[in-house]
C-alpha cells in the first residue's frame, strides 16, 4: 500500500489545489481529513457518519472536520484538530499526502480537503456528540461503477451533479460525494485500478 501512498503524494505535490472563485459570494473556511488507511492489507477510506441531533448535514456520512477556529494556523490545522476531536485519535502520526480541490456546501462553507494515512493501530474513541458511526470502506469497493450514480439538482438556479456511493445500506453524497470522487478518480489513475468509465 506505500506504493499507493507514495504515488498520491508526489501527485499532489506536483498540483495545486484549485480554489473556489465565486465572485460576490462569501464562504466560512472550512477543513476536511480524507482518512486512508490500511485493514485486511488493502486500502480503505475512512468516512463518519453524523448524528441526526447536529444543525447541519444531519444523518449524512461525512469526513471528519468542520469550520476553521480563529486559533487555528492553516486549514491543515483546522483538518487535524477536528479528525482527533471526532475520533478520539492522536493525529501527530498522521501522514498528510496533500490537498485536493476545493469545495462549496449548501450551508456556505468552502471545504478544503486533505488527505491524510492514519497509522496502524490506533483504536477510535469517537464523539457521541458529532459521530454517531465511523464506516471503514475498501477503496476497490468504492471504484465499483455499480454504487455510483450521478443525479442533476437545482440550486439557487445553478443545476449541478451530485454523486451517490451507495456501500450496502450506506449512502455517501453531496459534498463528500464529490471530494471522494476526486479522490477515487485520482487514486485510479496512479495505482492501475480499474476506474469507472464516467469518473
Amino acid at each position: 500500500m506505500d506504493a499507493l501512498f507514495d504515488a498520491l503524494e508526489n501527485h499532489l505535490a506536483t498540483r495545486s489545489p484549485r480554489a473556489l472563485h465565486l465572485p460576490g459570494v462569501v464562504l466560512r473556511e472550512a477543513a476536511v481529513l480524507v482518512p486512508l488507511l490500511v485493514r485486511d492489507g488493502a486500502p480503505h477510506v475512512l468516512f463518519t457518519k453524523r448524528p441526526t441531533t447536529l444543525r447541519h448535514h444531519a444523518g449524512q456520512y461525512s469526513f471528519p472536520g468542520g469550520s476553521r477556529d480563529a486559533e487555528d494556523a492553516t486549514p491543515l490545522h483546522t483538518a487535524l484538530r477536528e479528525t482527533r476531536e471526532e475520533l478520539g485519535i492522536d493525529v501527530s502520526g498522521v501522514r498528510v499526502l496533500g490537498a485536493l480541490d476545493e469545495v462549496p456546501t449548501l450551508t456556505d462553507f468552502r471545504i478544503q480537503p486533505f488527505v491524510g494515512v492514519i497509522p496502524h493501530g490506533l483504536e477510535y474513541q469517537p464523539n457521541p456528540d458529532e459521530v454517531e458511526y465511523i464506516l471503514e470502506v475498501p477503496l476497490e469497493a468504492l471504484l465499483d461503477p455499480a454504487i455510483r450514480r450521478t443525479e442533476r439538482r437545482h440550486v439557487r438556479g445553478v443545476e449541478y451533479d451530485v454523486d451517490f456511493y451507495t456501500y450496502g445500506t450506506h449512502v455517501i453524497w453531496g459534498a463528500t460525494g464529490r471530494i471522494l470522487r476526486d479522490l477515487l478518480r485520482m487514486a485510479s489513475q496512479l495505482s492501475g485500478l480499474p476506474a469507472p468509465k464516467s469518473l
